[in-house]
């Protein structure tokens, strides 16, 4: 809005303009109104006193007098203002007439309460010493400029009130003394508002320059008018550097001259009314960059008018290091996710199929992408489909990881109908919300169809084994036969010698005889074939005119040895045990065998024979044997990697300690003597 009225003989200060038109107009703030005055002014003559004030609160600019007879219609115009400035109309007996909001906010009254009422009434602290002022003004009919006075008024009770007035008389059209124009500025008031403006300027200056963002004030033409700590810090800049200057030329942006344009184009968009928001790279400390998060948007008055533009920016280099090593991260892991030969897709708590990658579409036939956002139960046959949400609900309810179903063979439907076996492996991801499991889903059609061509060839090797084993033990025993027969026709040292010969084939047998009972041809209980050896050996040597007991102390399962060790362990208790019934026990003495195995330490167990016979003569010299018995039991020592012990009696008491397989070179001390070397008592 815009008033013009005329004016006569102007008086500013002390300078009389003429005649002259006046225009006011309102500013973007309150404390920011115009006036200007015009010389002949082609309006009806009107007389005025006025003020105004500039951009600090009730700063007047001066004072005004005027000649003539009063424009009611400027008055009207300028006591409905907003001018921080103190106006009041008083007639003859001092009562008021008219008051402006400003004047009763200093006096701390409405302005309704006052018209009508004196000044004696509304200030009776104040008017004794304003009574002799507004009386001169009335009766000299001079104005009274600019004087300083100190008073209470209501608006501040109990405190003095610095005040700055100028009383100024109203004629008539007959230049009668009508009433006075008041004009008056609280000083007190107006050092209280700056304080408290330069404390607020002062608080925000503070806050801006403690904000991490870059922030600044732009005029509508682009000039930088303000800006916080942060910008001109991380740019190396000082504030003098860049007030004042075109934004879209200051340090920042004088890298880039495409920048610089867009940026001028961006300040004449945001004086229309836009915001304008874009993720750039400026130029900062040591020529290096960064890349911020700019706004540029227009800033409104209380009249919805855009006075200045805001421009503000977010240090954003580090979000988009992050967001290009997501990038990266999302690259890598999807060329990896579709480069995994086992299917793979990621399903949430309903089945739906969230992404699949290339092997898991080319398992299901299905083309690139065709599973995704699918549901997972088109995958499961017909026969079991009802049963699976089921499945899926208590896996969510319940989620662990399931390591390819536990080698369980599951069905699954191909997208043209067919049938195949899968395993799958459910894997759920850590911290998702809502729930998502990776699924790996392996086709193992061609794993099962070579298992089963594994297993039929075991199978036949299994049956081709046991036939070996069966046969050679059938052909030992052909052989032990053989012997047993030969035995009847021979004088009585070579029938011992054949009985002993067949005692050896009988233990080999033996060994193959267990090996395909137990349908195993890797390994055998040690407890059984003992048991059984001293058995067979017990037959071979009973005297019913004799009582010898043979025990065995093994466990009947738990201690296993495998096939290169059991016969060279039979034959040696073979051997001591035929040499206990020939030597330890003669002239028909009674007397007891034992055989012990045991497990020493892990891997490591020994092998003991025992008899409470006669005992040795003298220790026997396992080289130079001449009995081939003795001479047998170091080679099969030898055979165990094992240690040969003779220990001390009563009787002779023999041991072989030996590594079972495969831990044999780890069990054995590196130590250990020779198994041919005749070892001290233990």
């Amino acid at each position: 809005m815009r008033v013009d009225s005329n004016l006569t003989n102007v008086k500013i200060g002390g300078v009389e303009t003429g005649a002259c038109g006046c225009r006011w107009f309102p500013g973007r703030s309150r404390h920011a109104n115009r006036f200007v005055f015009e010389p002949n002014a082609n309006l009806a003559p009107a007389g005025l006193v006025f003020a105004a004030s500039g951009r600090r609160p009730a700063r007047p600019l001066g004072v005004f007098s005027v000649s003539g007879p009063t424009d009611s219609a400027v008055l009207d115009t300028l006591f409905a203002s907003d001018m921080p400035v103190g106006l009041a109309v008083l007639d003859r007996e001092l009562r008021y007439q008219r008051v402006n909001r400003a004047l009763a906010d200093f006096n701390g009254v409405p302005a309704e309460h006052l018209l009508g009422r004196s000044v004696a009434e509304v200030l009776p602290e104040a008017y004794p010493h304003l009574q002799p002022l507004l009386h001169a003004v009335l009766h000299q009919g001079q104005a009274l400029e600019k004087f300083r006075i100190q008073v209470r008024v209501p608006s501040h009770p109990g405190e003095l009130s610095e005040w700055e007035a100028s009383y100024l008389p109203l004629r008539d059209a007959e230049q009668a003394i009508v009433g006075i124009l008041v004009q008056a500025v609280n000083l007190s008031s107006q050092r209280r508002a700056e304080e408290a403006l330069r404390e607020s300027e002062a608080q925000l200056r503070r806050v801006l320059d403690g904000l991490f963002a870059f922030v600044g004030l732009l005029s509508l033409d682009g000039l930088l008018l303000e800006a916080n700590r942060a910008p001109l810090e991380a740019g190396g800049i000082e504030k003098d550097e860049v007030l004042g200057r075109p934004f879209y030329q200051t340090y920042w942006w004088g890298h880039d001259n495409e920048l610089q344009a867009w940026l001028q184009s961006a300040i004449a968009d945001a004086g229309r009314g836009q915001v304008i928001r874009r993720d750039i790279v400026v130029r900062m400390r040591g020529d290096t960059r960064m890349t911020i998060d700019f706004m540029l948007a227009p800033l409104r008055d209380g009249q919805e008018r855009i006075s200045h533009l805001i421009a503000c920016g977010i240090d954003i280099s580090d979000r988009v290091h992050s967001e290009r090593a997501l990038r990266a991260s999302e690259a890598r892991f999807r060329s990896a996710f579709n480069a995994a030969p086992d299917g793979m897709a990621l399903v949430n708590a309903n089945g739906r199929i969230l992404l699949a990658n290339t092997a898991m579409d080319r398992l299901f036939a299905c083309p690139s992408s065709g599973l995704q956002d699918s549901d997972i139960n088109s995958l499961v046959p017909l026969a079991s489909r009802s049963g699976h949400p089921a499945l899926i609900s208590h896996f969510f309810g319940h989620l662990q990881t399931r390591p390819m179903a536990k080698r369980r063979s599951l069905q699954a439907l191909r997208r043209d109908g067919s049938h195949f076996n899968v395993e799958v492996g459910l894997n759920p991801i850590a911290d998702s919300d809502p729930p998502e499991v990776l699924a790996t889903v392996t086709d193992i059609d061609e794993r099962l169809a070579a298992q089963a061509q594994v297993e039929r060839a075991l199978q036949e090797k299994t049956a081709l084994l046991s036939e070996v084993h069966h046969r050679v033990k059938n052909n030992l025993q052909i052989i032990s036969s053989l012997l047993r027969l030969q035995s009847r026709h021979v004088d009585e040292s070579v029938k011992l010698v054949l009985r002993e010969s067949k005692n050896r084939i009988r233990a080999m047998a033996l060994t193959h005889q267990l090996l395909y009972e137990r349908n195993d041809f890797t390994e055998l209980e040690l407890g059984p074939y003992l048991k059984r050896l001293a058995a067979l050996l017990r037959e071979s040597y009973s005297d019913p005119q004799q009582n010898i007991q043979v025990r065995v102390l093994a466990p009947e399962c738990g201690l296993s040895i495998h096939l290169q060790e059991a016969i060279p362990c039979g034959l040696i208790v073979n051997e001591l045990v035929t040499n206990a019934f020939k030597h330890a026990f003669p002239e028909g003495r009674a007397g007891s065998i034992e055989i012990r195995a045991e497990h020493e330490a892990e891997g490591l167990l020994h092998l003991d024979v025992c008899d409470d016979g006669i005992g040795l003569a003298q220790r026997p010299d396992w080289k130079d044997s001449r009995t081939l018995g003795f001479q047998l039991i170091p080679l099969l020592a030898e055979q165990l990697d094992g240690q040969l012990s003779l220990l001390d009696g009563p009787g002779t008491r023999i041991r072989v300690r030996f590594a079972s397989q495969p831990d044999r070179a780890s069990a054995m001390p590196p130590s250990a003597p020779s198994p041919l070397t005749q070892v001290s008592p233990e």
